[in-house]
Formats: structure tokens, sequence, C-alpha cells
């Protein structure tokens, strides 16, 4: 049994250990767990050898659809600063505000709210890092930012799929519930959310800053905590009247109409511009750009609409969920090992497509286009030696039920099951870092919910807990998960020209993800005590 224990815990230890502790690239820190794992996988687990291969295969395919994503995000940014919109961009934050407190809660935390409420999938970060990479921001700096913010849109991303997929598989599960965990979400939000803006401004000048201090942190917080509460009322607001599909879509745009306006009157805010995260080699332009700010912008409003479109016009969804399906179902004939990769409805399609439209309406020629394309296919190639082990230890973590020892499930389930024996009675604080841990392995908030969510509603029961608010937590959990996932932070270094820097940007974004759990545990505790 102890070997058992072990090897279900290896898929977590064994990362941290190599990147965090040992300080390895991913892509050579991924190798050796992977190897590892699977190694205890076959001989200790039992599981069987055809399912394996097969489960790393999975793996390797899922790679490539996190790969087309990166590829289209690096394209799209390469554009544009082949056709000058990237420096017309940056003359319009300086026109609101040159601070990079205010330029982080604006790109990360709202835009980056809007991308992950259109589309998921990890996009945001791959959007908004680079974009805070060409406004001068410190590569890892920018990284770890992107990470940090994409985490309280994520259970209402890609118009609700966590929420309404990821809790499918439970007793009950259906609008009247899925409505009921939205809410749980959203009060325990009015105390999370709130505090995020403050925590990326924390990190932002006390991890980055060259001077010291929580001076910089203490002059925002008027800003930081009215655009957090105001994004937070407003998604609960907006999750009574509509829902849970349009939570992370309207609460960003609202948030953003009240930051650029409040940011550019210089309402609630310091005197002083605050840029010590800025790279050494940075040069602003000063040289004024004729590109109106509108057309400089417009690849990335074609982005939300062209993801909007796909996913909300049915006629349209079918359209790119079936026009070109690469899905390998039944991998090496076994049944149940699928992976999905429809390629017009990846983001990747949406980025490549709104690079390609970009060249045309910024006034360059098509072999802009392909200098972008080729640009980026260096980064993709060196993000790819990183995440094809690690989507090989994920898959093989998840399909672990194909064993020859009966008594055993998955992996994820035996450790939900250790976890859960003998913490019934303080659960409130424990299903938030399950849906963390489970977040971090898989690195999908939607595997992380699917697979735990039945064991959180058990326990809940168990316990006398009400289920949709363990649910509920489970979900912030698994969205704060994606601060550390490895194939996120692997993604997210590769876009800002990083690979290999991922231990370090974990050790980051590690503490967040510790203090994101320990506040959803605090919150559930409170909303716990009103619905009683």
């Amino acid at each position: 049994m102890f070997m058992i224990t072990i090897t279900a815990f290896s898929a977590i230890v064994l990362p941290i250990i190599f990147l965090v502790f040992l300080r390895f690239p991913a892509k050579t820190g991924m190798l050796y767990s992977a190897i590892i794992f699977i190694s205890l996988a076959y001989f200790v687990w039992g599981v069987e050898g055809l399912p394996l291969i097969a489960s790393i295969f999975e793996g390797f395919h899922q790679a490539l659809t996190i790969l087309f994503i990166l590829l289209g995000a690096i394209a799209l940014l390469n554009a544009l600063r082949e056709t000058g919109a990237v420096d017309r961009i940056n003359q319009g934050f300086r026109n609101i505000s040159a601070d990079m407190r205010i330029q982080v809660i604006i790109i990360a935390f709202l835009f980056g709210g809007l991308i992950e409420g259109a589309s998921g999938f990890g996009t945001p970060a791959a959007v908004t890092g680079p974009l805070m990479v060409a406004l001068g921001f410190s590569p890892i700096a920018a990284a770890t930012l992107a990470l940090i913010a994409n985490s309280t849109p994520v259970p209402f991303a890609a118009v609700g799929t966590p929420l309404i997929i990821g809790t499918g598989n439970v007793e009950g599960a259906g609008p009247e519930m899925f409505q009921e965990i939205a809410l749980n979400i959203t009060m325990m939000d009015l105390l999370v959310g709130t505090l995020i803006p403050t925590i990326l401004i924390v990190v932002l000048t006390t991890g980055f800053g060259k001077t010291k201090g929580l001076k910089p942190v203490l002059a925002m917080l008027p800003w930081t905590l009215t655009i957090g509460a105001v994004y937070s009322v407003s998604a609960l607001v907006y999750g009574i009247l509509f829902g849970p599909e349009f939570i992370s879509i309207l609460a960003p745009l609202t948030g953003l109409a009240f930051a650029t306006i409040t940011a550019k009157k210089n309402i609630l805010l310091p005197k002083d511009t605050w840029q010590e995260a800025m790279k050494e080699d940075f040069q602003v332009k000063e040289e004024k750009s004729e590109m109106s700010l509108f057309t400089a912008w417009s690849p990335y409003f074609i982005v939300v609409v062209l993801l909007l479109f796909t996913r909300i016009v049915e006629p349209v969804e079918q359209f790119t969920q079936q026009a070109l399906d690469a899905t390998w179902t039944d991998i090496f004939g076994v049944e149940g090992i699928t992976s999905s990769w429809e390629v017009l409805y990846s983001p990747g399609a949406v980025l490549l497509l709104a690079a390609f439209i970009s060249v045309y309406i910024q006034g360059k020629k098509i072999k802009t286009f392909g200098t972008a394309i080729k640009q980026s296919s260096s980064t993709v190639v060196g993000a790819a030696l990183a995440l094809f082990p690690t989507l090989a230890l994920v898959h093989v973590f998840v399909n672990s039920d194909f064993n020859t020892m009966s008594e055993l499930g998955t992996m994820p389930e035996y450790i939900a099951e250790v976890m859960a024996a003998g913490l019934g009675s303080v659960w409130l604080f424990i299903a938030p870092f399950l849906g963390l841990l489970g977040s971090f392995v898989t690195g999908s908030a939607v595997v992380s919910t699917l697979t735990f969510s039945p064991i959180q509603y058990n326990v809940a029961l168990e316990a006398g807990f009400d289920q949709n608010l363990i649910l509920a937590q489970q979900l912030a959990g698994a969205a704060g998960g994606n601060m550390i996932c490895v194939h996120n932070v692997v993604a997210a270094a590769a876009v800002v020209g990083i690979v290999g820097s991922e231990g370090a940007i974990i050790r980051k974004t590690v503490l967040p993800a510790i203090l994101y759990g320990l506040l959803v545990g605090v919150a559930g505790l409170l909303v716990n005590l009103i619905i009683l």
C-alpha cells in the first residue's frame, strides 16, 4: 500500500522536485518526471501495456493542440510588431497610464478575463503575456502575472464550460444546480475575486520591483480593491440575471470600462508612475504612430468576436467542430482513450486568422504574415520539448484505471480518497486544494472538476455540507491551479521567450496559488454560514 501511495502522489511530487527544488528546465525536468512516473505506473500501479502506450500518445496528440494555440498567439503578436500596431497600443496605454501597476490589471486581469470567458484552453496567458512584454514588462514578470490573473474567471470560461461540463457528471446535474454553483462561486469571489488585483500588484512590486516594500501596493489599494469589487459584484449580478455562461465576458467588460475611465482621470490612484518591472533594454518609441488606436487593437477585437461567434452561434459552432476534425478516437484500439482536436474550433485557428486579417487591416503585404509565422516556429519547437513529456505524464495519470489490480481505480480518485479520509469535518478548507491539485497535474479545470466532482459531492453528503457549495469550491480551487499547472507554465514561458525558466515561474506563482486556495476556504466558510 505504501508504494501505491508513493506512485499516485509522484505525479505531483516529481515535477515539484525537478522544476522547483532542483531548478531543471521543463524540457529536462518533465522528461525525468515522466520516465519515473510512467515506470511506477506500469510496475507498481499495474497499468496495462497497450493503454499505457495509448495514453502516452494521447498526451503527444494533446500537446499538438496546445502548440497550435501557442503558434497562433505568438504569430499574432509578431504580425502586430511588423505592422507597427504594438507601438500604437503602447502609445495608447501611455495616454491612459504609463504605470505598470495599472497596465497589469487592465491587460492581465480584465482583458485576460474577457479572453478566458470567450475561449478558455489556457489562451489568456498566451495572449496577455506577450502583450505585456511588448509594453516593456520583463518576460518573467509578464508570464508570472498572466498566470496569476488567469484564475478568477476560469469557472465560467468558454461560456461556462468548466462549470457545466465539469459538474455534469454528479447527481442532480442540470440548469438549476449549475445556477446554484455559479452563485456560490460569485459569492465567494466577493472576497477572493476582489483581492486578486491587489495580489497581482503585490507580486509585481515585491517580486519584480527594484525598491522593496509595500508602499507601491498601499498607494494602489483604493483603486485595486475598487476594481476587484466592481468585477466581483457585477459577476454576482450577471450570474443572477443571466446565468453562468456569460459571467466571464460581462464582468471583465464592466471592469475594463471602469478601470479605463478611472485610470484616464486618475481617480483613486497615486500621482507617481511606477515602472520598476521594465526590462532593462526596453526603449519607448516617442515617434507618434499614424495608425488609429482602433485599428491597432482590431485584431484582438476580432479574436474575441470570432471566439464568441464559434461558441454561441450554433451553425458556426457545428461547422468549426466538424469541418476539420483531427480527433484521434480509441487510440491504438483502446476504447475510451481519445484525444479531441477540432482544428477550426481551436483558439489557435482564431488567433492565426486574426493575425492574417490584421496584415490587411493595417496595410501590410501578405509576406508579413509569413514572416510572423516563421519567427514564431522556433519558439513553438522549444516548447514542444517540454510539453510532450508533460502531457504524456498527465494522461497516464488520468487513465490509470486501465490496470491489472481490480481494487484500484484512477490515481486522481485514490488521491482524493486519501485526502478525504478523516478530513471530512474541515472539508471546506480541503475541497479547494483538491481542485487545485487536479489542475496542477492535469492542466485543466474541466478535467480536475470532472475527475473530482463526484468525490467532492459524496464527501459533502457524508460531512453534512451543502453539495453545491463544495462543488463551487472545487471549481474555484481548480481555477487557482492554473497558476502552477506545468503545461500552462511551459506555454506562458514559451510565448514570452524564456523557455527553460519554468521552475522560476512556478516559484513565483506557488504562494499566490496557495493563498488563493486558502481564501476560497475562508470564503466557503463564510458562505456556508450565510446559507445555513
